[in-house]
């Protein structure tokens, strides 16, 4: 099952309206068995969003697995997002302090207290993309990538360590 599979799902949230809980708990969604999170933010959030659909709407969806991991900082300065946006995780790098004063109040106090984002952002093994490719790539959280490539560039504290839901083959 791919994004395409999904269309009709889609387009049944947008014209009812569909709440998250009912949308999580529909039949076309059961096999997936992924966490609410990634759910939201991979299938409801995106799931019909253009640029998101051509650059993930191939993946075999039911073939990735979720996991909430620990990422290293470094590891977040070199990783790409979708081709469809690339340059979009350094557009919000270039102002952090903006992209994070337009959120909730929530959201600069985890920055301040914590050094990191308040929900987890979603990164893909890159395996699943292309067989010949590797490492990690941003599906969702560019602009919380963006805020901590950003805040590290101007001296904002920043954390060692960040939790990312991880979906591998």
């Amino acid at each position: 099952m791919n994004l395409n599979d999904l269309s009709s799902l889609m387009e049944r949230r947008q014209d009812g309206g569909r709440s998250f809980e009912r949308f999580r708990t529909d039949p076309a969604l059961a096999n997936l068995r992924w966490p609410d999170d990634v759910l939201r933010d991979f299938l409801f959030d995106h799931g019909d969003h253009g640029p998101f659909v051509n650059d993930y709407g191939h993946l075999e969806l039911s073939a990735i697995t979720w996991t909430l991991e620990t990422i290293p900082t470094a590891d977040f300065h070199t990783m790409p997002t979708g081709e469809s946006e690339a340059g979009l995780i350094e557009h919000f790098a270039q102002h952090p302090v903006h992209w994070v004063t337009v959120r909730p109040p929530q959201v600069g106090r985890r920055w301040e207290d914590h050094g990191t984002w308040l929900r987890p952002p979603l990164l893909i093994d890159r395996r699943l993309l292309g067989p010949s490719d590797s490492g990690l790539q941003v599906v969702e959280g560019r602009t919380r990538v963006g805020v901590l490539r950003g805040r590290q560039r101007e001296g904002l504290y920043v954390a060692s360590h960040h939790r990312a839901w991880v979906g591998r083959p």
